[in-house]
């Protein structure tokens, strides 16, 4: 058996490589049409004209579905393992509601250009890296709390890494940010798409840039964490006969027979 055929490992894999791929496919598109300039451009900024803006937002708004998926599988698994311990229960549920809130922004920025309407994809930005952001913190803090007797000690001190790696790809991005839209650089720099060396703020930009690709990584290096524990998870479907038939009206004798669909776990 493969690893991505034990449990549910597959399923943050598959929000890796998916979102990722969503990030390289729009770059590649962009940057062959002309439509950024290589090599750090914003990632919303292959996705803001087409072609490449409806490739970005089909696949952004698929990796919104698998990231909901793997963290209401970690929801349910956190609370199966720790169903009386009211601290972990209130921080599992926090982190819930943080990462639902985090796909939620992820799907606003794949359905809202910057160049068309700024505020609402700003706030869809803000809602995916800030919250998601703090769901990473809180799930930290969890395998803290459940180690050594659930976590292990490697697996709390990767998270840790992870997070602080988020956090200053985070601060560099809102500092340079700050000073890059409070100077007195461009009057059209919210809408700009092609930047070269001799511009001013060049170096700002390309700070930021870098930054938000960091964080970006981030989340994905966060996710890919969860493959070990998500393969202790099995999936298994059974369908529960009452009847012989399908007619609604005719009466039939029951069974209470129970027919597997997957004679094995996932």
């Amino acid at each position: 058996m493969w690893w991505f055929q034990q449990g549910l490992g597959f399923l943050p894999s598959a929000l890796v490589i998916w979102t990722a791929a969503a990030f390289i496919f729009s770059y590649i598109t962009a940057i062959t049409l002309h439509h950024v300039d290589p090599p750090l451009p914003y990632i919303s900024d292959t996705g803001t004209v087409a072609p490449e803006k409806c490739l970005f937002g089909a696949m952004l708004n698929i990796a919104a579905v698998l990231c909901i998926a793997t963290i209401y599988v970690r929801y349910k698994q956190v609370h199966a393992l720790n169903p009386e311990e009211s601290r972990i229960i209130k921080l599992n549920k926090a982190g819930l509601v943080l990462g639902l809130l985090s796909c939620f922004g992820l799907s606003v920025v794949a359905n809202f250009q910057k160049t068309a309407f700024f505020v609402v994809h700003v706030c869809g930005a803000v809602l995916t890296f800030g919250m998601g952001s703090l769901y990473m913190f809180i799930q930290t803090i969890l395998s803290y709390q459940m180690q050594p007797k659930i976590h292990g000690k490697q697996v709390f001190w990767i998270r840790l890494l992870v997070v602080i790696w988020c956090g200053v790809s985070a601060f560099s991005m809102l500092t340079c940010s700050s000073l890059l839209h409070s100077g007195n650089f461009s009057t059209d720099i919210v809408q700009k798409l092609h930047w070269n060396s001799e511009d001013r703020g060049y170096v700002l930009h390309t700070i930021i840039t870098a930054a938000e690709w960091s964080m970006s990584f981030s989340f994905f290096g966060f996710f890919l964490t969860y493959i070990r524990d998500f393969q202790k998870i099995p999936l298994q479907v059974e369908a529960n006969l009452h009847g012989l038939t399908l007619y609604d009206t005719a009466p039939c004798p029951v069974n209470n027979e129970q027919t597997r669909l997957l004679s094995r776990d996932l």
